[in-house]
């Protein structure tokens, strides 16, 4: 799955795959940016959750505007799942 990133987009993601870890990702970017992927929604729970292909990738509470360090864990490693990287955005 191929998924084009607008400046926008490829900005939230830089944030998530930044070293050391960026605490100031704001959760409505990062929605904007799982969008890309696929059906996003809020679960009943009150968390975030992308659905792609039918494999839903749930992301944690939404209860602050910024992620925590093992939500902005979830979203790298989801986003390594289609190939992205640090190094693969830098390349772009």
């Amino acid at each position: 799955m191929s998924i084009k990133l607008d400046h926008h987009h490829r900005a939230t993601a830089q944030k998530v795959f930044c070293h050391p870890l960026n605490h100031n990702i704001q959760w409505h970017d990062v929605c904007s940016l799982l969008g890309r992927f696929g059906d996003l929604h809020e679960t009943r729970h009150g968390n975030w959750a992308v659905t792609v292909d039918g494999e839903t990738y749930s992301f944690g509470s939404t209860k602050t505007r910024e992620l925590t360090e093992e939500q902005v864990m979830k979203v790298r490693s989801f986003l390594r799942t289609f190939g992205l990287t640090k190094d693969t955005l830098q390349a772009a």
